[in-house]
Formats: structure tokens, C-alpha cells, sequence
């Protein structure tokens, strides 16, 4: 048995510049209300292959979104969303990322290079109007949103449309939006790819989106179509010593889980991240652990070797057979997100599996 560690961007009118001043001035003072009802309950938008007729509407986690012509001046917000328009060879209709939590997918780092990186995390609303954007996405709630870059209805007073990913709305109610709370319904991949073929629809390269959808879905199939993990059972540390970040049942780390069919120790909560003791880690006794390994250095377990120093020193967690048989199976922080890196996930958990011959 090897007990190995497994490791894996038309500019603008003048008109817009104007009300850019003019609104963020307004909004500084009087405030702004969203307005907003974001919720799972919504139509999916036609999918096809034919080009897309504008204008097209999207209703977009309960939010009416309308969009007059291809855009040529995006701002992702989001790591998630920009490596999904990235892969849909849409660099040169970008003009800024922010929110990075790791390094972009080695296939797209020459694309991203050529985008501008507006912040590592969340930027100023008025670094991101400096760009003229023309479209704004997101991958959480918490970036497009109340508390974030701005509320949607802000960019809307500017004429420029948001999009907020479908994994951050389908499946969750109204307090879980902007929140890693709790889920309604389990994450799939359907909201994943119903997020490529929906901005693939908006920049009019529905093909392109088709495409893209097939190759995850073929990587899925090759990495867990002949995995039975029945057997084994996987805890997922996201970050924090002291009291962990582990997956609850249903985000992206519930679908890494059951495409390989193991189960997730920590599956009878529906909070995406809840907070566990170690106590609580022992008592389950996972057969391996799933580890993020964070690009950020923000709280002591973020980074891999801080996680593992950790488990074989604690006087609990050496305990776990996990440790004691050295089955870490390492991730990005990005592979824990509902996003195309859900599918990084499962290959690396899929590959340890088959390593260790632990399923049945």
C-alpha cells in the first residue's frame, strides 16, 4: 500500500464615466437597497448552439438580468468565474479578476496573464467602475452582494449587468446567499455547467460552452466511472486548527464524495462548512483526509505543511488512522468551491483511492 501524499481579460461611451461619478457619489451618501430576492427558483436559459439573439434576459438567482450585446469589458470577481470565461477563450473581452485564493489552472495562466488582476481579494466598487466594465461576475454572494464589491442594484443604476454563479443560490434559502450556511437541496454538477452554458449564451459563444461542458463531463466519467469507494469514508479540512472547517454533506465537497461513492464522516449536516472539534474528527475516524492546501496565509492551517505538522503532533489527532497511516489526499482551496476545479477535486481524490486500493 502507498501511503504517499498526492498534491494538482469597445470600451465604454463617456456617458457611463459620468454616471459612474455621479452614482458612486450619490450612493456614498444616500446609501443603497438591493432590492434583491436571490433564490434557487428559476428557469434555466434556452440552450443551444445557434448564436444568441439580444437582447437576451436571464433570470439569475431570482435577479432579471438583461444583456444587449456580447460583452467586451468583463470584471470577474471571483476565481470560480474567471477560470470559467477564461476557458471559454474569452481574455481579451476581460479587463480585470480579483479574488484569488489560488494560482489560476496551469492551462489558462497564459490567458490570465494577459488580464489585468484588479486585487487578490475583494477590490474597492470604484476600482472595479475604473475599468468601464460592461458585464461583472461573481462566484459568491458574498463578493456580488450586500457586505461585497457592491449590491447588484449598484451596477444596474450604472447599466452594466451582474451575474452571480447558480451554485451560490440554487439549493440554498435567502440567509444562505453571501453565506457559506446551510443548503436546501445537495450541489451538482448541473449548476456548475448551467453556469458555463449561461455566460457562454451572454458573450455568444454557445458552442464554445458545449464544448467545455462535454470535457468536464467526460474527465468526470474517466476519474470515477470505475470507482466503487464504498468502503471509505473522508473528512475534508478546509482551514482553522483550533476548531476545523470541515464539509458538510452538500457542497462541492459532497459531490468530490459521492462521485467516487465514499462517504463524508461529517455528512449528517447540511452546512456547507461547519465548525467541528477534534474530538468530533476522532470519534468518526475517517479513512483518509482530504487537505486544502490555501494559497492564502491568513489563520494558522492554511497552508499544507501547517496542516500535517499539526496532525502528527496533536495528542488527538495522532490518534486518527488517517494519520497514523499517512492518507492525506491534497487539494487546492479553489477544488473545495463550486466551480470547473469541483472536477480537479474528484481526479485527485479518485487517483488516491485507486493508489491506496482501499475501495471495495
Amino acid at each position: 500500500m502507498n501511503n504517499s501524499i498526492f498534491t494538482a481579460r469597445q470600451g465604454r461611451n463617456s456617458v457611463l464615466r459620468t454616471g459612474i461619478a455621479l452614482v458612486v457619489a450619490t450612493l456614498a451618501v444616500a446609501g443603497c437597497s438591493t432590492g434583491e430576492t436571490e433564490t434557487g427558483a428559476e428557469q434555466d436559459v434556452e440552450v443551444s448552439s445557434s448564436a444568441t439573439n439580444y437582447p437576451l434576459t436571464i433570470d439569475n438567482c431570482g435577479y432579471s438580468v438583461t444583456i444587449d450585446a456580447p460583452p467586451q469589458r468583463a470584471v470577474s470577481l471571483n476565481q470560480g468565474s474567471t477560470e470559467i470565461l477564461l476557458s471559454l477563450g474569452l481574455a481579451d473581452r476581460m479587463v480585470g479578476t480579483a479574488t484569488w485564493t489560488d494560482p489560476v489552472r496551469e492551462n489558462l495562466a497564459a490567458d490570465n496573464a494577459k488580464v489585468p488582476r484588479l486585487a487578490d481579494n475583494k477590490p474597492s466598487f470604484e476600482v472595479v467602475l475604473d475599468t468601464e466594465p460592461d458585464f461583472v461576475s461573481a462566484s459568491f454572494g458574498g463578493t456580488l452582494g450586500e457586505g461585497g464589491v457592491a449590491a447588484r442594484d449598484q451596477f444596474d443604476r450604472l447599466g452594466v449587468p451582474s451575474y452571480l454563479s447558480p451554485t451560490d443560490c440554487v439549493g440554498k434559502n435567502d440567509e444562505s446567499v453571501n453565506a457559506d450556511g446551510n443548503r436546501t437541496e445537495p450541489l451538482t454538477m448541473d449548476s456548475v455547467y448551467r453556469e458555463i452554458r449561461e455566460l457562454a449564451a451572454i458573450f455568444d459563444v454557445r458552442d464554445r460552452g458545449e464544448e467545455f461542458v462535454a470535457e468536464l463531463e467526460r474527465r468526470y466519467e474517466n476519474a470515477a466511472g470505475e470507482i466503487d469507494a464504498s468502503d471509505v469514508s473522508l473528512a475534508f479540512w478546509f482551514a482553522d486548527i483550533n476548531t476545523p472547517y470541515v464539509a458538510g454533506c452538500c457542497g462541492s465537497s459532497g459531490i468530490i464524495t459521492n462521485s467516487v461513492g465514499a462517504k463524508n464522516v461529517f455528512d449528517d449536516t447540511t452546512n456547507e462548512w461547519p465548525q467541528v472539534s477534534w474530538e468530533s474528527v476522532l470519534d468518526r475516524d475517517p479513512t483518509a483526509l482530504v487537505l486544502g492546501d490555501l494559497s492564502r496565509r491568513s489563520i494558522d492551517g492554511d497552508a499544507l505543511d501547517s496542516k500535517i505538522a499539526f496532525l502528527e503532533s496533536n495528542p488527538v489527532t495522532q490518534r486518527l488512522s488517517a494519520v497514523q497511516n499517512k492518507r492525506y489526499i491534497v487539494v487546492n482551496g479553489a477544488d473545495m468551491n463550486p466551480s470547473i476545479r469541483t472536477i480537479d477535486g474528484i481526479e485527485k481524490v479518485a487517483a488516491a483511492v485507486r493508489e491506496w486500493n482501499i475501495g471495495s
